[in-house]
Protein backbone atom coordinates (compact mmCIF):
# COMPACT_ATOMS: atom_id res chain seq x y z
CA UNK A 1 0.00 0.00 0.00
CA UNK A 2 1.40 3.37 -0.96
CA UNK A 3 1.60 6.23 1.50
CA UNK A 4 -1.11 8.09 -0.47
CA UNK A 5 -3.44 5.08 -0.29
CA UNK A 6 -2.80 4.75 3.43
CA UNK A 7 -3.55 8.46 3.95
CA UNK A 8 -6.77 8.14 1.94
CA UNK A 9 -7.83 5.15 4.06
CA UNK A 10 -7.12 7.05 7.29
CA UNK A 11 -8.96 10.13 6.00
CA UNK A 12 -11.99 7.97 5.19
CA UNK A 13 -11.94 6.53 8.71
CA UNK A 14 -11.75 10.04 10.18
CA UNK A 15 -14.63 11.25 7.99
CA UNK A 16 -16.69 8.36 9.31
CA UNK A 17 -15.59 9.27 12.85
CA UNK A 18 -16.67 12.87 12.38
CA UNK A 19 -19.96 12.08 10.63
CA UNK A 20 -23.03 12.11 12.83
CA UNK A 21 -24.88 8.82 13.13
CA UNK A 22 -28.28 8.78 11.45
CA UNK A 23 -31.25 6.49 11.95
CA UNK A 24 -30.23 4.18 9.09
CA UNK A 25 -26.77 3.48 10.51
CA UNK A 26 -26.41 0.18 12.33
CA UNK A 27 -23.37 1.20 14.37
CA UNK A 28 -23.28 0.73 18.11
CA UNK A 29 -21.65 3.51 20.11
CA UNK A 30 -19.43 2.76 23.05
CA UNK A 31 -18.86 5.71 25.35
CA UNK A 32 -17.15 5.25 28.67
CA UNK A 33 -18.75 7.10 31.56
CA UNK A 34 -16.98 7.72 34.84
CA UNK A 35 -13.42 7.23 33.66
CA UNK A 36 -11.23 4.19 33.50
CA UNK A 37 -8.90 2.52 31.07
CA UNK A 38 -10.14 1.73 27.56
CA UNK A 39 -8.21 -0.91 25.64
CA UNK A 40 -8.67 -1.34 21.90
CA UNK A 41 -8.57 -5.02 20.99
CA UNK A 42 -8.57 -6.47 17.48
CA UNK A 43 -7.76 -10.08 18.37
CA UNK A 44 -4.06 -9.86 17.53
CA UNK A 45 -1.17 -10.84 19.76
CA UNK A 46 -0.19 -7.16 19.95
CA UNK A 47 -3.66 -6.37 21.27
CA UNK A 48 -3.25 -9.09 23.89
CA UNK A 49 -0.07 -7.39 25.12
CA UNK A 50 -1.83 -4.00 25.18
CA UNK A 51 -4.68 -5.61 27.14
CA UNK A 52 -2.27 -6.99 29.74
CA UNK A 53 -0.59 -3.60 30.11
CA UNK A 54 -3.91 -1.73 30.37
CA UNK A 55 -5.42 -4.25 32.79
CA UNK A 56 -2.40 -4.06 35.09
CA UNK A 57 -2.60 -0.26 35.16
CA UNK A 58 -6.37 -0.29 35.74
CA UNK A 59 -5.92 -2.70 38.64
CA UNK A 60 -3.15 -0.61 40.26
CA UNK A 61 -5.13 2.62 39.85
CA UNK A 62 -8.40 0.93 40.84
CA UNK A 63 -10.01 2.16 37.62
CA UNK A 64 -12.62 0.26 35.65
CA UNK A 65 -11.37 -1.61 32.58
CA UNK A 66 -13.22 -1.34 29.26
CA UNK A 67 -12.25 -3.40 26.23
CA UNK A 68 -13.45 -2.28 22.80
CA UNK A 69 -13.55 -4.32 19.61
CA UNK A 70 -14.58 -2.62 16.39
CA UNK A 71 -15.92 -4.95 13.73
CA UNK A 72 -17.54 -5.20 10.35
CA UNK A 73 -19.40 -8.08 8.79
CA UNK A 74 -16.28 -9.00 6.80
CA UNK A 75 -14.20 -9.27 9.99
CA UNK A 76 -16.81 -10.82 12.27
CA UNK A 77 -16.71 -14.51 13.13
CA UNK A 78 -19.44 -16.61 11.60
CA UNK A 79 -22.35 -16.78 14.05
CA UNK A 80 -23.77 -20.18 15.02
CA UNK A 81 -27.05 -19.29 13.27
CA UNK A 82 -25.36 -18.97 9.88
CA UNK A 83 -26.46 -21.46 7.23
CA UNK A 84 -25.87 -21.61 3.48
CA UNK A 85 -28.37 -19.28 1.84
CA UNK A 86 -29.29 -17.53 5.11
CA UNK A 87 -27.77 -14.31 6.37
CA UNK A 88 -28.28 -14.02 10.13
CA UNK A 89 -29.33 -10.72 11.67
CA UNK A 90 -26.61 -8.29 12.64
CA UNK A 91 -27.28 -8.99 16.33
CA UNK A 92 -26.09 -12.58 15.78
CA UNK A 93 -22.81 -11.30 14.37
CA UNK A 94 -22.47 -8.90 17.30
CA UNK A 95 -22.95 -11.78 19.76
CA UNK A 96 -20.28 -13.81 17.93
CA UNK A 97 -17.86 -10.87 18.10
CA UNK A 98 -18.60 -10.41 21.82
CA UNK A 99 -17.98 -14.11 22.51
CA UNK A 100 -14.63 -13.94 20.67
CA UNK A 101 -13.64 -10.81 22.59
CA UNK A 102 -14.58 -12.33 25.95
CA UNK A 103 -12.58 -15.44 25.10
CA UNK A 104 -9.52 -13.37 24.14
CA UNK A 105 -9.75 -11.33 27.35
CA UNK A 106 -10.15 -14.43 29.51
CA UNK A 107 -7.06 -15.94 27.84
CA UNK A 108 -4.97 -12.99 29.07
CA UNK A 109 -6.59 -12.06 32.37
CA UNK A 110 -8.12 -15.36 33.47
CA UNK A 111 -11.82 -16.03 33.91
CA UNK A 112 -12.14 -14.35 37.31
CA UNK A 113 -10.58 -11.03 36.26
CA UNK A 114 -12.34 -11.11 32.89
CA UNK A 115 -15.72 -10.99 34.66
CA UNK A 116 -14.99 -7.47 35.94
CA UNK A 117 -14.28 -6.12 32.44
CA UNK A 118 -16.86 -4.05 30.56
CA UNK A 119 -17.03 -5.22 26.94
CA UNK A 120 -17.92 -2.99 24.00
CA UNK A 121 -18.38 -4.43 20.51
CA UNK A 122 -18.91 -1.66 18.00
CA UNK A 123 -20.00 -2.10 14.40
CA UNK A 124 -17.85 0.72 13.04
CA UNK A 125 -14.38 1.61 11.79
CA UNK A 126 -11.72 1.08 14.49
CA UNK A 127 -10.63 4.73 14.70
CA UNK A 128 -14.20 5.88 15.11
CA UNK A 129 -15.05 3.26 17.72
CA UNK A 130 -11.97 3.97 19.85
CA UNK A 131 -12.29 7.76 19.74
CA UNK A 132 -15.95 7.56 20.73
CA UNK A 133 -15.26 5.06 23.51
CA UNK A 134 -12.51 7.27 24.93
CA UNK A 135 -14.85 10.25 25.43
CA UNK A 136 -15.00 9.82 29.22
CA UNK A 137 -11.92 7.66 29.75
CA UNK A 138 -8.83 8.43 31.78
CA UNK A 139 -6.58 6.57 29.34
CA UNK A 140 -6.85 4.78 25.99
CA UNK A 141 -4.47 1.87 25.37
CA UNK A 142 -3.83 0.33 21.94
CA UNK A 143 -1.28 -2.02 20.49
CA UNK A 144 0.75 -1.28 17.37
CA UNK A 145 1.38 -3.92 14.78
CA UNK A 146 3.08 -1.47 12.43
CA UNK A 147 1.65 -3.02 9.30
CA UNK A 148 1.44 0.24 7.43
CA UNK A 149 2.32 0.67 3.80
CA UNK A 150 6.02 1.34 4.10
CA UNK A 151 8.97 -0.14 5.95
CA UNK A 152 9.99 1.75 9.03
CA UNK A 153 6.46 2.71 10.03
CA UNK A 154 6.51 2.49 13.80
CA UNK A 155 2.77 2.77 14.38
CA UNK A 156 -0.15 1.27 12.54
CA UNK A 157 -2.67 3.65 11.01
CA UNK A 158 -5.21 3.05 13.79
CA UNK A 159 -2.79 3.73 16.64
CA UNK A 160 -1.41 6.76 14.80
CA UNK A 161 -4.84 8.29 14.22
CA UNK A 162 -6.04 7.50 17.74
CA UNK A 163 -2.97 9.28 19.16
CA UNK A 164 -3.78 12.34 17.08
CA UNK A 165 -7.52 12.55 17.77
CA UNK A 166 -8.35 10.85 21.07
CA UNK A 167 -10.05 12.98 23.71
CA UNK A 168 -7.84 11.54 26.47
CA UNK A 169 -4.22 10.45 26.96
CA UNK A 170 -3.15 7.47 24.82
CA UNK A 171 -0.60 4.74 25.46
CA UNK A 172 0.63 2.70 22.51
CA UNK A 173 2.07 -0.64 23.55
CA UNK A 174 4.74 -1.45 21.03
CA UNK A 175 5.66 -5.09 20.53
CA UNK A 176 8.13 -7.15 18.58
CA UNK A 177 5.26 -9.46 17.61
CA UNK A 178 4.44 -9.83 13.95
CA UNK A 179 0.81 -10.97 14.38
Amino acid sequence: MTEQAREAEVAADLEVAAAPADDTEVATRAVVRGGGVVVGHDGSGCAQEALQWGADLAQRAQWPLHVVRAWRIATAPQPPTWEPGYVPPISDYEQAVRADLQSDVAAVLGAERARSVTYHVVHAAPVRALIQAAEGADLLVVGARGRGGFAGLLLGSVSDQVMRHAPCPVTVVRSDRKD
